[in-house]
């Protein structure tokens, strides 16, 4: 296996990721109800992680408020990070692979904080 070298990569594991994502019985519904064309929404993501790996300029948006009304848990958040983390694992090794680990754990823990603080508003906009 290779590492994450870029936005070919990313495009691979965030496409594996979403499927999986879907599949799920337990944070697939939650997916399944706000996306209705997931074009856009990988499209996103691609660029999410191109910044957050790569420093790449592009993400503009605030998941935050996106995520605000839908209701997650921290058990979903686990459920997340085991689906991602798996991914990664199936498909990458490297310093790259393991950055897209630790951060989506960071991200994971930052998301939960800032939508207690959101408690359910999409209206807030907190950066």
């Amino acid at each position: 296996m290779k590492d994450i070298e870029g936005l070919e990569e990313i495009k691979v594991f965030v496409d594996d990721f979403y499927q999986k994502v879907r599949e799920d019985d337990f944070i697939g519904p939650i997916f399944m109800n706000a996306i209705t064309d997931w074009g856009p929404h990988l499209e996103q993501m691609y660029k999410f992680w191109n910044a957050a790996l790569f420093g790449v300029p592009g993400f503009r948006g605030n998941p935050f408020a996106k995520h605000a009304p839908l209701g997650i848990i921290p058990a979903h958040f686990d459920r997340w990070l085991v689906l991602f983390d798996e991914t990664i694992d199936s498909k990458f090794e490297g310093i790259m692979a393991d950055d897209a680990k630790n951060r989506a754990q960071l991200m994971a823990t930052m998301f939960m904080k800032r939508l207690a603080t959101l408690g359910g508003d999409d209206k807030k906009v907190i950066y």
